[in-house]
């Protein structure tokens, strides 16, 4: 069976969306950072525009699939909404975002600023995708799937890309899971030449519940970072890219988060929001512990934070 998305059709992503993405920096921190003893590799994803890694996955979906007339529609917990309604007004196509009643006032703003059509309803994320099917059944839009789509997945798998040529021989990189397209494509990149390891809220395990159980299956959502990494159910296609390419997802708690989002802005200024924090929570709690002078990499994907908030925990 030839597999959905392949380092090939990442590269080939990577072309369609390059002229509309930013190429983020590395950040290259000396032995003894945030508590290893290894070098350690920053990927700054959370300056791509819109606030997250979201628009490279929004892009590829836009640029390699028919626009109907309707435009483009997306459930969101904030930060895929932000990057299809940035790649939509980019290229001038119609959105509408769905988002639930928990997602942040400050990612619900940079929606509204992006100039698409916003819906806010429902508890959590399963609720704004139901809302979502329900005007693209209507109207025939696009569907622009914020994980579980080939499409999103590729793009997203273009973080790797990029990764990999600016830093030389990693051997674990750490990366948040909500929805688990960002793992599913850098995973898919990688093929386990470099070890990726996923890291989820213990209040927010989809990733973790489909690898226990062998396939996907609907979890409780109860974490600080609901709003990103909130989905209840990983969806059957980044199971099994995870399956197979993912070498471990571990468990991080809420203050454990918190902290790393305080260590963050102590540390370097870095105001990031508790999705962003997640991956650095597990180098820094303990749930991961690298071998000594492990080359470790840490995606930081996102900023759209509440400063008032974040400014209580640091």
């Amino acid at each position: 069976m030839t597999a959905p998305v392949t380092p090939e059709s990442i590269r080939a992503a990577y072309e369609r969306i390059r002229s509309h993405v930013r190429r983020t920096p590395v950040l290259e921190l000396a032995p003894g950072a945030f508590g290893h003893d290894g070098p350690l590799s920053l990927k700054l994803e959370f300056l791509q525009h819109a606030g997250s890694f979201k628009p490279r996955g929004a892009f590829n979906t836009l640029t390699s699939l028919p626009i109907p007339p309707a435009g483009v529609a997306a459930a969101s917990g904030g930060n895929h909404g932000a990057a299809v309604a940035y790649a939509a007004r980019t290229l001038g196509v119609p959105a509408h975002i769905f988002v639930p009643e928990i997602s942040s006032p400050a990612k619900v703003e940079v929606i509204r600023r992006m100039g698409a059509d916003i819906v806010i309803g429902g508890e959590r994320y399963a609720d704004a995708l139901q809302a979502c099917e329900a005007h693209i059944a209507r109207t025939g839009a696009l569907s622009v799937h914020a994980y579980d789509a080939v499409p999103t997945i590729e793009g997203q798998g273009t973080v790797a890309l990029e990764w990999e040529e600016q830093a030389d021989g990693l051997d674990t990189v750490l990366v948040a899971a909500g929805g688990g397209g960002l793992i599913a494509g850098m995973a898919a990149f990688w093929r386990r030449r470099v070890r990726v390891v996923g890291v989820e809220p213990r209040g927010s395990r989809a990733l973790h519940a489909a690898l226990e159980a062998g396939g996907p299956v609907d979890v409780d959502v109860r974490s600080v970072a609901a709003d990103s990494l909130g989905a209840r159910n990983v969806g059957a296609l980044v199971h099994g890219i995870c399956r197979d390419h993912v070498d471990h997802v571990a468990l991080v708690d809420d203050e454990a988060i918190v902290a790393a989002q305080g260590a963050l802005w102590r540390e370097l200024r870095i105001a990031s929001e508790p999705g962003g924090a997640t991956a650095l929570a597990a180098l820094i709690g303990g749930a991961y512990r690298p071998q000594p002078g492990e080359r470790v990499g840490v995606l930081l994907c996102g900023a759209n934070v509440d400063l008032a908030r974040l400014a209580e925990t640091t």
